[in-house]
């Protein structure tokens, strides 16, 4: 069975709603056969990367930067998964409070690096998140979790 990894650093309420919303889509009744795994991004591993098929990956974007916890899983897992994880399909969400230029900048560097496959565009969301923000994360999640099912 594919399986789907969705590494967050959620440290907000904003941030929360997001990764529920990114969450219930890729488990959303629709999609079958596809096995999604969460991970916190401090907690993930190389052999979480290593194990899935795809990712979706969640950050706020802190001082002008993807937060240090996305930042850390990446720097965990960058050699490890170099060439195994080349052309895995990715995509992700990032919310700020003003701007998320430098943080949208930062994870399309280090996932064009990896060779990743961008699956779908990236939301981003500054500000509270309203109803049409938290239905593109739901978008999101469902459709990185569609491209799985066989």
């Amino acid at each position: 069975m594919p399986t789907l990894l969705i590494v967050h650093h959620t440290p907000s309420p904003h941030c929360q709603a997001l990764f529920e919303a990114v969450v219930a889509g890729a488990t959303a009744p629709e999609i079958e056969g596809v096995r999604v795994e969460r991970r916190a991004a401090l907690a993930a591993t190389a052999s979480d990367v290593l194990a899935a098929d795809a990712f979706l990956l969640g950050t706020p974007a802190n001082l002008g930067y993807m937060s240090g916890a996305l930042k850390h899983f990446f720097d965990q897992i960058y050699y490890p998964c170099l060439d195994a994880t080349r052309g895995r399909p990715f995509g992700y969400y990032v919310h700020g409070g003003n701007d998320v230029t430098g943080a949208v900048r930062g994870i399309e560097a280090v996932t064009t690096g990896l060779g990743w496959r961008r699956a779908a565009d990236p939301v981003t969301v500054t500000g509270e998140p309203d109803k049409a923000e938290v239905a593109a994360c739901w978008e999101l999640g469902a459709t990185v979790a569609a491209g799985l099912m066989a």
